[in-house]
């Protein structure tokens, strides 16, 4: 007995302090300094909730910037069931998968340059991904410019606006929020 009532009392107590203090301090912490990041950081606009500039939304439309492919399970950048294909590279299936979708960006981007970028072809290990390279948004950019009839020097403001730079350059390479673009050419729309 001597022994138990010394190892329920430390239980009790690392219970108290790691499932009750520490959660609340660091929920309370986050919603103090980080409040937006800590709820999902949300994109609201006049018609309400328009998403979440951490995950993609599944853009299909020629008038908007398309994301990279969802492999999540049901429907495209499902959060409830994130996850990637499991696909290996040597796979026949991932390589018929990777073809189909270059030629359906193919004949989707007929007036773009060069060859499709790799992740408009490839799903990410996430399926939720809401970011683009900018040389993969400027691939698309002529057919959204020609979708909305509007030029390409009116899109590329939008698209600099929506383009997050690393800190310091080799920590990462910059990226196009594409829920944070497209919404920005919803506004442009409104607005005419």
């Amino acid at each position: 007995m001597s022994l138990l009532r010394p190892a329920f009392s430390l239980l009790i107590l690392l219970s108290v302090l790691t499932g009750g203090l520490y959660p609340l301090l660091t929920t309370a912490l986050g919603q103090w300094w980080f409040n937006d990041r800590a709820n999902g950081s949300l994109i609201h606009s006049e018609n309400g909730l328009r998403g979440s500039s951490l995950i993609g939304q599944n853009f299909t439309r020629p008038d908007y910037f398309h994301g990279r492919p969802s492999a999540t399970a049901d429907t495209p950048y499902n959060p409830m069931a994130s996850g990637g294909s499991n696909l290996a590279v040597s796979n026949p299936a991932q390589d018929r998968a990777i073809a189909e979708r270059v030629n359906t960006l193919r004949a989707a981007n007929p007036d773009a340059s060069g060859s499709v970028p790799v992740e408009l072809a490839t799903a990410s290990a996430s399926g939720l991904d809401n970011n683009l390279t900018p040389q993969a948004v400027l691939w698309q950019l002529p057919r959204v410019a020609k979708a909305r009839q509007l030029s390409v020097e009116q899109i590329m403001p939008l698209i600099d606006q929506a383009t997050h730079k690393p800190l310091l350059s080799f920590l990462g390479q910059p990226v196009v929020n594409i829920v944070e673009l497209n919404i920005s050419l919803d506004a442009i729309k409104e607005n005419k």
